[in-house]
């Protein structure tokens, strides 16, 4: 099985209880990891720094592949203070993500030495490329990447630092899939001059927008993450194909990573033969699963049985 390539960012996220590692696509490579799918992380990380160990201990904990890891002998290892939302459970935190990070010195040739093969898919995001090595880097290897037939899947994920509409048009330029929440796309169609719907509007409602955003830049499908509403996919021509109501939710601890566990169930179960009905409805279960434990991956490793069982051709009809 040929395994997701994930591009991007490795960090700490530095919580008043203490340091965890995250970042966006190392928190989606754990969880497929965790459910069956290999994951390849390819991001670079301080030499021989704590944040570093933090990163490779909790990496070896899932069994995830070290081979794309880059050390940088001059830049640290990426940190985000975050200031947690303490008002309210399951509040959102805030995050100040710190400049010239590792990250932002990734380098495309020893990615493009190690893949013998392309991936069948690869994500990405915008953060990783908010300076202009990594941004040439993950673009290079996106352009050959398509070439070459890999599925390129774009969370959007706009922070601080990558939130400009060149830096967005030239990641959907790259996209085939579009992942992004209600907050994300009113912001992109607003950037296009498309009109947005109120963010509690029927699904229906964005299709409009999304059916000339998609057309513009040539998108295959976009999924949009609505929060405690669920998630819809919209198909080629921008037409609602699939929707997932989002489970009622006895215990909500924290929200950190719920986007990224939805990424990883729904690529997990689509890379797994499973409709983009059943592959939706998965994603959104299990991100929602995730907001009633701490972090982005659970301490406890038996979070995941019963999900590698969802994943069981045995449960599904393809």
């Amino acid at each position: 099985m040929a395994p997701v390539l994930l591009l991007g960012e490795a960090l700490v996220d530095e919580f008043a209880s203490g340091p965890v590692a995250g970042g966006a696509p190392l928190n989606v490579a754990r969880s497929l990891q965790a459910l069956g799918q290999p994951a390849l992380l390819a991001t670079r990380l301080g030499q021989g720094d704590a944040g570093a160990a933090l990163v490779l201990q909790s990496m070896r904990r899932f069994g995830l592949s070290e081979a794309a890891l880059q050390f940088d002998a001059e830049r640290g290892t990426g940190r985000v203070s975050v200031i947690e939302n303490l008002g309210e459970q399951g509040g959102e935190h805030r995050f100040e993500i710190h400049d010239d990070a590792a990250w932002d010195h990734l380098q495309a040739e020893p990615l493009l030495d190690l893949l013998a093969a392309p991936p069948r898919l690869v994500y990405f995001g915008s953060l990783a490329q908010r300076q202009p090595v990594a941004r040439a880097s993950i673009q290079q290897l996106l352009d050959q990447l398509g070439r070459q037939g890999a599925l390129r899947y774009l969370d959007l994920n706009l922070r601080a630092g990558s939130a400009t509409p060149e830096l967005a048009a030239a990641c959907l330029a790259r996209a085939d899939w579009l992942k992004v929440n209600e907050h994300e796309l009113a912001r992109l169609l607003h950037w296009q001059g498309l009109p947005g719907p109120a963010p509690d509007a029927a699904p229906e409602a964005w299709s409009a927008g999304v059916r000339a955003l998609m057309q513009h830049h040539g998108l295959q499908r976009l999924l949009l993450t609505r929060g405690a509403l669920g998630a819809v996919s919209f198909d080629i021509a921008g037409r609602v194909e699939a929707l997932a109501l989002a489970p009622r939710q006895a215990r909500v601890v924290d929200t950190v990573g719920a986007g990224d566990g939805f990424s990883a169930m729904l690529l997990a179960a689509w890379l797994g033969g499973q409709g983009v009905s059943r592959a939706l409805a998965l994603a959104v279960r299990f991100a929602a699963a995730l907001c009633g434990e701490r972090g982005a991956v659970p301490a406890r490793d038996g979070f995941y049985d019963r999900w590698q069982q969802e994943l069981s051709p045995e449960r599904f009809t393809a």
